[in-house]
């Protein structure tokens, strides 16, 4: 005899409350208690029960998938954050689509097109130059957005964000104690939040560490390993070079690292590096990399629990922040002057 499938009954029972209870619990979460929902996950547990996700999403409206705009897909940094992502959605029952904006046929207008069909309930940007605003449609009907890691000053959005200047503040000051004065920057690319964060830390530590930010010791970047590469081109051309630097980034400072190798300068003996981000590289490179580490997999939970709160009308309207504290990792990459 072919054994029956558990049903919401059996749910009910095991849990000790009603049907009607399992039913919101699975289908409106925001309207049972937490205690209430975390009995009800552990006997769908102990029953086996499958939730029928394609009734559920029906019954709430929605289509039960989010969607992730990346502004690189190829960048290491992302791969916790899409991790922590996932990870929220999938114990809350949605699929995550994720999409490369650097990629042409990612339009705002595609992205407005797929949002009015209902194929997705909500919307996290770790694109900060991707405006909301310009997606066609009414804002009053799109559905929730929450920027992650990037955001965009012109939008009054929630966002998850990691203290950038509080890093790169780390980072210079780390640098100080080691007894170097004359340190550089690697910046990020010129229209990116980020590197304006970074660069505005960098610069207010030297300014009260009694330290020159000299023009020379600052140079272009656009998070990628060969821009590092450029920059250790330029540190070498240089009459009087800084003793450490400070990159925006890890990749760019392990780009600058091998530039400086192949040219015969060796890091840390010549010069100190820091990177930023802590990738899965970074305690793997020789030497491996002094940086200022990002919860990655913390901010892309943070973001996921944020959208899907809005999703289920449980979080407030009004734009909110929650900023990630800095912390530094110290490696290889730098010592005493």
């Amino acid at each position: 005899m072919t054994k029956a499938f558990p049903t919401i009954q059996d749910v009910a029972r095991v849990a000790k409350v009603s049907t009607a209870t399992v039913s919101r619990a699975l289908s409106f979460p925001e309207r049972v208690s937490k205690e209430t929902r975390r009995v009800v996950i552990d006997a769908i547990e102990r029953t086996g029960y499958t939730v029928n996700q394609t009734a559920r999403n029906l019954r709430r409206k929605q289509s039960g998938a989010i969607v992730v705009l990346v502004p690189n897909l190829g960048n290491p940094f992302f791969s916790k954050i899409l991790s922590g992502i996932e990870a929220t959605a999938s114990r809350e029952g949605l699929n995550v689509l994720i999409a490369d904006t650097r990629q042409p046929q990612v339009s705002p207008r595609l992205i407005g097109e797929y949002l009015h069909a209902n194929r997705a309930d909500g919307l996290i940007l770790l694109d900060g130059a991707l405006r909301p605003d310009l997606i066609p449609g009414a804002p009053g009907k799109r559905p929730p957005i929450v920027y992650c890691c990037e955001w965009n000053e012109d939008n009054d959005l929630p966002s998850v964000r990691f203290d950038n200047s509080g890093g790169a503040a780390l980072a210079v000051r780390h640098l100080h104690d080691l007894g170097h004065r004359r340190i550089g920057h690697i910046l990020g690319p010129a229209d990116n939040v980020l590197t304006k964060e970074r660069e505005h830390g960098v610069r207010c530590t030297l300014d009260a560490l009694g330290l020159e930010a000299r023009r020379d010791w600052f140079f272009e970047g656009d998070f990628s390993l060969a821009a590092g590469a450029r920059a250790a081109a330029q540190w070498l051309a240089l009459d009087e070079r800084p003793t450490a630097v400070a990159a925006a980034n890890d990749e760019m400072a392990c780009g600058f690292i091998s530039g400086l190798h192949r040219a015969g300068v060796s890091v840390p003996d010549d010069v100190s590096v820091v990177g930023f981000d802590d990738i899965d590289i970074a305690d793997q490179f020789i030497p491996a990399l002094t940086t200022v580490r990002q919860p990655r997999s913390e901010i892309g939970e943070s973001a996921a629990t944020a959208l899907i709160e809005r999703i289920r009308g449980g979080g407030a309207d009004a734009a909110e922040m929650k900023t990630l504290a800095a912390e530094l990792i110290v490696r290889s990459s730098t010592r005493t002057a």
